[in-house]
């Protein structure tokens, strides 16, 4: 279980900035640097529903058909969804030559020239999701693997293992959500799709529309609508809104829908929708009620796909066709004497999850105590894997459309019922303990209160939401930070935010930053510079102004050389902002806040950056007047080593606030010491000062203990674990005896006789062993 906390871990979330200089060229997704030819290469792929995924596997199958990723001589391709079923059972032979594609002639000789080269092997699964449930993922014990017939899930496991077909490589993808982690021992690189940037979304809906007439009108019609122009981040969504959109301005109208529930309501209705009799209208709207059934159920289990001989009926799968929420598949036959057997699976997710909860609202089986369950919010992290994740936003929709036209043409539920089942939810919401939801879980809430476009819990939740709110490494899209701007618009109250490494893109930064209530926010500095950069550029002093007086930077703590660089890049910054805000207010001279207030800066580079980052950040210390506390100690030790030392005990001077250093673990001698011992009777704030496991003798220790007397403000050093001899210790001791204001000396070396030191004690109990 920690070995899998680990892994998951390794998941960090990176400021925007960070991601566009990680973005990669589909000509660099099977670069693996130090990886080994023979063995199997892992590859993860991870985006949300709708970013892409499986697009991106066709086009990796289309451009190694022209010629491309030359180092695989076969690709293979499957649709996790397609080949899940349970009671399916496949050799790997099956797998390859039957399912994905079947050579006319020559099956075995290919086979065994697989078998042989696998390195020169790509097999590709396109939704992994499909493949395991939360419960288990087996492992593969068949004898031989290669021949014999197993589930998916074991052949699966077996690739995984190596012990199938070892030295091929695996693409898999899956949504970020999804326990990949749990169920792939190693992953040897992790790539994520995070949707489109605003522009694009313009490039995207202006190419869709190009041609046609109305193609200015699409553009600002789907924009002035921004809830649903910030879910067009979603490549799916973008598609959906623009074909909306195409109908809406056929029809003449002049506004889309405003929630994602009217949206894909409206669009049920358009695909659905003719001149067609009474009776042919009741027959739409049972097979639409069986589909929504059917979408539920396999939701439940985790599935999108069923055996086409196992749904209810013909007249339900010719519907379900023809109007688009289908797609079919055939299975492979392990004989050409066998009968081929066909499947259908759910065009998409997003649908999947709009039936789903049509069906909780249609079902007269499920009563409105029954439907909160899946509306849930517990306050505590862990919640129950729910993977239609998008149901309770529908649901709650759907609750808040009783007398919608679109709705009541589906269904034919008494209105007192419907009525009923709302007022549960308003009863439900206002006995939640809103300010003890975790984010994700208040994220899921205000989703869902969005799509009801209640004024009543709109205002309820806006009121109830408490003053600091974190949302500290949960990625915030588009969508979400729209709705979360949405409601913190209505309350009265003024917010302290936490968006750091949160991923939120600028456009959603100046939104948020940009509300009166406001009135402090957290969030990666390059990302916040970016934005002071661009307000810059625009002229926007007010704004400008104002988000450098809300942002705020303590403490910090530095893990790479970005961070370093994007600090530098802030104090820089300041420079500039002086300028700004001379002309716009006259001032002569301007301090960013966060700046002016750091308090506490921690560095944990690493040895390998360790001395190269601190060179850097020493160049920049003078600018941080209010600064406390430095922590140089870090697991991975830093080794800033003498050097380092050196040129930080150059800027002690202008370090008159610190009270706390701490230079624990870095490779420090007696050279380093010396330097640093000059210099300390310059830090008039300093009480605390820790050497704690560096190099340093007794030539260190008496440089030390020279000027104890003058550090007239230290309460407390710790030389603990260094090469200090009874000799340096015993010169310690003698100066401490004319330090009165030190309360406390750290001492114990394994360099040091025990007795001597418990003798030194004696003398001065102020010395700890």
């Amino acid at each position: 279980k920690n070995s899998i906390k680990a892994m998951e871990k390794e998941l960090v979330t990176y400021s925007l900035q960070g991601k566009e200089k990680a973005a990669l060229k589909r000509s660099q997704i099977f670069q693996i640097p130090g990886g080994k030819d023979s063995e199997t290469k892992v590859i993860v792929v991870l985006g949300k529903a709708g970013m892409g995924k499986s697009i991106l596997v066709q086009k990796i199958c289309q451009d190694w058909s022209n010629g491309e990723f030359s180092q695989f001589e076969f690709v293979f391709w499957f649709d996790c969804k397609q080949i899940s079923l349970p009671e399916k059972r496949y050799s790997l032979k099956d797998l390859l030559l039957e399912f994905f594609v079947k050579p006319q002639e020559g099956s075995k000789e290919i086979f065994e020239y697989i078998l042989q080269n696998p390195t020169k092997v790509l097999l590709l699964f396109d939704g992994f999701e499909g493949l395991h449930d939360h419960e288990n993922f087996p492992r593969c014990s068949a004898s031989q693997p290669e021949k014999d017939l197993c589930s998916i899930k074991e052949l699966l496991s077996g690739l995984i293992q190596k012990k199938i077909l070892n030295g091929c490589t695996l693409l898999l993808t899956a949504k970020p959500k999804d326990k990949v982690y749990q169920y792939v021992s190693k992953v040897d690189k992790t790539i994520e799709i995070v949707g489109f940037s605003p522009q694009q979304r313009e490039l995207y809906i202006t190419k869709y529309f190009e041609g046609l007439p109305y193609c200015d009108n699409a553009l600002k019609l789907i924009k002035e609508c921004e809830y649903l122009f910030s879910h067009c981040y979603s490549p799916l969504m973008c598609r959906f809104v623009c074909f909306l959109c195409e109908t809406v301005l056929e029809m003449g109208d002049k506004s889309v829908p405003s929630t994602l529930t009217t949206l894909f309501l409206k669009f049920v209705q358009q695909k659905i929708v003719s001149m067609k009799t009474d009776v042919t209208a009741m027959r739409n709207q049972e097979s639409l009620a069986t589909l929504a059934r059917i979408a539920w159920y396999l939701g439940e289990k985790h599935q999108s796909a069923v055996k086409s001989n196992l749904l209810p009926s013909k007249e339900v799968k010719e519907f379900a066709l023809k109007h688009g929420f289908f797609l079919p598949f055939a299975f492979p036959r392990h004989s050409d004497s066998e009968e081929e057997e066909f499947g259908s699976t759910f065009s998409d997710f997003v649908i999947q999850n709009f039936l789903g909860a049509l069906h909780l609202m249609l079902s007269e089986e499920i009563k409105d105590k029954s439907l909160i369950k899946y509306m849930s919010f517990p306050s505590k992290k862990k919640k129950p894997y729910n993977w239609l994740y998008l149901v309770p936003r529908f649901l709650a929709g759907l609750l808040f459309l009783q007398d919608d036209p679109y709705f009541c043409s589906l269904s034919n539920e008494d209105v007192k019922q419907s009525t009923k089942k709302q007022k549960t939810l308003l009863k439900y919401i206002r006995r939640l303990q809103i300010n003890e939801l975790c984010p994700e879980r208040l994220l899921d809430l205000l989703h869902c209160i969005y799509e009801t476009q209640s004024n009543y819990l709109l205002q309820h939740v806006a009121l109830r939401l408490k003053p600091d709110l974190s949302f500290l490494g949960v990625v915030l899209t588009p969508p979400d930070v729209h709705v979360l701007h949405y409601i913190l618009k209505r309350s009265r109250k003024e917010f302290s935010l936490d968006l750091w490494n949160s991923s939120i893109d600028m456009q959603g930064l100046k939104d948020l930053v940009g509300l009166k209530n406001v009135a402090s926010f957290r969030a990666s500095l390059s990302d916040t510079v970016r934005l002071w950069k661009s307000l810059e550029q625009t002229k926007d002093y007010e704004l400008l102004r104002a988000s450098t007086e809300k942002f705020v930077l303590d403490p910090f703590k530095a893990k790479t050389m970005k961070d370093i660089s994007d600090l530098s890049d802030l104090v820089e910054m300041q420079e500039k902002m002086i300028n700004c805000v001379q002309d716009a207010s006259g001032c002569s001279s301007y301090e960013i806040p966060a700046i002016k207030n750091l308090r506490k800066l921690e560095f944990a580079l690493g040895p390998v950056c360790g001395l190269q980052g601190f060179l850097k950040l020493v160049e920049i210390l003078a600018a941080f007047p209010s600064l406390q506390h430095l922590d140089l100690d870090a697991l991975s030790e830093n080794g800033i080593g003498d050097e380092g030392a050196k040129s930080l005990s150059e800027v002690f001077p202008t370090l008159t606030s610190l009270e706390t250093l701490n230079l624990s673990q870095n490779k420090i001698t007696d050279v380093g010491a010396e330097k640093l011992a000059t210099a300390l009777p310059s830090l008039s704030s300093l009480k605390t000062l820790s050497l704690y496991n560096n190099n340093i003798c007794d030539f260190g220790a008496e440089n030390l203990a020279k000027v104890l007397p003058a550090m007239s403000s230290l309460r407390v050093l710790d030389v603990q674990y260094n090469k200090i001899t009874g000799v340096g210790a015993q010169q310690l001791t003698d100066s401490l005896r004319k330090c009165p204001h030190i309360k406390n000396l750290v001492m114990w070396n394994p360099t040091i006789p025990y007795g001597v030191l418990e003798y030194l004690q004696q003398l001065d109990s102020r010395i700890s062993v």
